[in-house]
């Protein structure tokens, strides 16, 4: 048996926890917080194809050490998910990868649309969490920038009731900005090649689709203020439109190039700290619906090459939480708005079940985050160095209490 006394709840109230267990144990609760377990709608697991930068064995135990215990995972890999065949695939190899980890990792599958694949969709209507866009070019291969495509997805969509996740940019912009700008080495151009008018006119693309054809459209990572004016006034029409940001536009700014050159580089680019703040204000007065950490490694290698070379996108779902209870103790936002944006909403938007999974974390203790406690697969973050608290200790979930200081990578 496993006892955890005194430990806060989001309500503000004192309680002790019991958990069936082969150990015994008696934990002291005063430090820490009883939240549920985290769900996070958007991660790069880089499986298959890119074992190099990430796999499952090491993006479970990064999860549970993150306190997220489900978790939706992107099409952008090698081969990219785009067929019925990929995806089982995909299952597949996820499935032996979770049982390697020893780790009971919930998670579901976006599957990709690219502009030749649509009778692929309504194969694997029913195995799929949703329908995920690139109208801008990130890291893979998949790319649909042209509106009849658009037009076509969202039919697929409407009729089979499917929600589409979109990485809104317009490719014309940003392909006409690096153009123009292609002998600039300073990383700071990777924010002004994909300038904020690049997302803004997709994000008007998207919301005009979702009205027409009545779709449920989830705009991911959200980083300008204009967008997010547009996202509140298409809520308030009634339009099915969600909306979520990632912590590092919350967290980090575009005067970071300077100190972490590369290693700050992804897509939407990060923007400066006037955009930043309308971020925060979009999270408290309920127009951002989640926090997804867009956990995306690269190699150190990769990261460390030139502005041209260097891959855009970076590693997040273990910094998640302690960034947010962080925010928290600074009172940028309460407990409420805090497991809304990282549980209760993703769980009603995707329709998930009920589960009693818990992740207690220590909201007293600061400690400076080090590339040593990470279990990413690729040992770095840009927060690291940040004096943090709010990292998670304990988890349960599916009738087992983990002690997370034992997870290593």
């Amino acid at each position: 048996m496993i006892k955890i006394t005194n430990v806060l709840t989001p309500n503000g109230d004192r309680q002790d926890f019991t958990f069936v267990s082969k150990n015994e144990k008696n934990i002291d609760g005063t430090k820490l917080l009883a939240l549920p377990g985290l769900i996070d709608p958007h991660v790069h697991f880089r499986v298959p194809g890119m074992e190099d930068k990430e796999d499952w064995v090491h993006g479970s135990r990064a999860s549970f050490k993150g306190g997220y215990t489900t978790v939706f995972d992107m099409p952008n890999t090698k081969p990219t998910t785009t067929t019925k065949e990929r995806l089982h695939d995909k299952f597949s190899i996820i499935n032996k990868q979770i049982a390697e980890s020893k780790l009971p990792m919930r998670y579901k599958l976006f599957f990709g649309a690219d502009k030749n694949n649509f009778q692929e969709i309504v194969k694997v209507k029913d195995e799929i969490v949703g329908i995920k866009v690139f109208m801008g070019a990130s890291t893979g291969e998949l790319l649909m920038d042209d509106e009849s495509s658009l037009h076509a997805v969202y039919a697929i969509a409407a009729k089979f009731n499917l929600l589409i996740a979109l990485h809104a940019e317009d490719e014309l912009i940003i392909q006409q900005n690096t153009k123009k700008y292609e002998n600039e080495t300073d990383f700071k151009y990777h924010s002004i090649i994909r300038e904020p008018k690049a997302a803004v006119k997709a994000v008007e693309l998207v919301i005009k689709l979702s009205r027409i054809y009545g779709v449920r459209s989830y705009i991911l990572h959200l980083s300008t203020k204009e967008e997010l004016d547009l996202v509140r006034a298409a809520k308030k029409e009634g339009v099915m439109v969600y909306a979520e940001t990632c912590p590092h536009y919350l967290f980090l700014d575009d005067s970071v190039y300077d100190k972490l050159y590369g290693f700050a580089k992804m897509n939407p680019p990060l923007r400066n700290r006037i955009e930043q703040q309308h971020i925060w204000d979009a999270i408290n007065d309920g127009t951002i619906d989640t926090i997804g950490s867009d956990h995306a490694p690269h190699t150190l290698e990769q990261k460390n090459q030139p502005l041209c070379k260097c891959p855009s996108g970076v590693p997040g779902i273990e910094t998640s939480l302690p960034l947010m209870l962080s925010a928290y103790k600074k009172d940028l936002l309460n407990l409420k708005t805090l497991i809304s944006l990282m549980h209760d909403n993703p769980k009603k938007m995707f329709n998930l079940d009920n589960n009693d999974d818990i992740v207690f974390a220590n909201i007293e203790d600061y400690h400076p985050l080090t590339n040593e406690q990470l279990c990413t697969k690729v040992k770095w973050s840009p927060y690291t160095g940040m004096n943090l608290t709010g990292y998670p200790e304990y988890l349960y979930t599916q009738g087992e209490f983990y002690f997370l200081d034992e997870i290593k990578s």
